[in-house]
């Protein structure tokens, strides 16, 4: 089975925490980011791990801005 691919736009300047959050969340999802649009996050979401990601997520989108990006 392949990641499942989402993209949020951020604040730059919480990009390394978000980061942060996911890389101890073992396994649930690898994070990346692309110079050529700042402050978007791009999630490869592990297999079977959809609904723990947006636990996580949701609980960060009451602190952070997190927006949907298309």
């Amino acid at each position: 089975m392949e990641c499942v691919k989402k993209y949020y736009r951020v604040e730059r300047r919480d990009i390394g925490f978000i980061k942060f959050i996911f890389e101890a969340c073992d396994g649930l999802a690898v994070v990346s980011s692309d110079d050529a649009q700042p402050g978007v996050l791009k999630f490869s979401v592990a297999p079977g791990c959809e609904a723990e990601f947006e636990t996580v997520l949701e609980g960060l989108a009451q602190e952070l801005m997190i927006e949907k990006w298309d």
